[in-house]
Order: structure tokens, then C-alpha cells, then sequence
């Protein structure tokens, strides 16, 4: 899509600090970071929520979570970490693409929000 931002920076019309990219993902830092470390993995493909998402679109959530959790280990991030999926305005979503928060390095507090 072309007025998506995150379309835009997959498309490298945007800069950003890549943290991972293949076929299908990519992910990159925060600009705005909730905690020292903070990444956003994003389908290339473009969907613009979770609840637009099909059974057909399993298989890449599936692959957002286990690239995440890759990422973690490369980002040092042992002592835990979370990922998060914020769907729509009142979760906090304000880029509609699909992305998969990938946060650490700090203790998180439950519950968040």
C-alpha cells in the first residue's frame, strides 16, 4: 500500500535500522522504543491487523513469533522478553500493518497497559 508506512519502509522509501529481513519478514528497531530493546517484526505482505488476518496467514504469524524469539536470543535478551500484537485504536495500534512487537531488556510489569 502506498501511503503504509511501514509498506514504505519495507520498501526502503522510509530509512530504517534493520534488525532481521527475509522473503517474507522485516524487522527493524523502534524509533520510539517502550523498552531498551524494542523491535518491530512486520509482514512484507501487507495486512493491516490481526483481525484481518486468515487461516491462510497462519503460517506467517506463526513465523513472526519464532523470529522474535530468535531475535531475542541474538539481542542477549535471556532474562525474558515480550511480544505483542496491538489490534485496533483502543490496544494502541496506530499503524495499520500488522506487526509484532519485540520488547526487553528491562523487567516488564504485568499487567501492561
Amino acid at each position: 500500500m502506498a501511503d503504509c508506512l511501514f509498506c514504505r519502509i519495507i520498501a526502503g522509501e522510509i530509512p530504517s535500522k534493520r534488525a532481521f529481513e527475509n522473503e517474507r519478514i522485516f524487522a527493524f528497531h523502534d524509533i520510539q522504543p517502550g523498552a531498551p530493546t524494542h523491535v518491530l517484526l512486520v509482514p512484507k505482505r501487507h495486512i493491516a491487523g490481526l483481525d484481518n488476518a486468515t487461516a491462510a496467514d497462519a503460517a506467517l504469524l506463526g513465523e513472526l513469533q519464532l523470529e522474535a524469539a530468535r531475535l531475542a536470543k541474538e539481542l542477549g535478551l535471556a532474562n525474558g522478553y515480550r511480544t505483542v500484537l496491538n489490534v485496533g485504536p483502543d490496544a494502541g495500534q496506530s499503524v495499520f500493518h500488522i506487526h509484532l512487537h519485540l520488547l526487553g531488556g528491562r523487567h516488564l510489569a504485568w499487567p501492561p497497559g
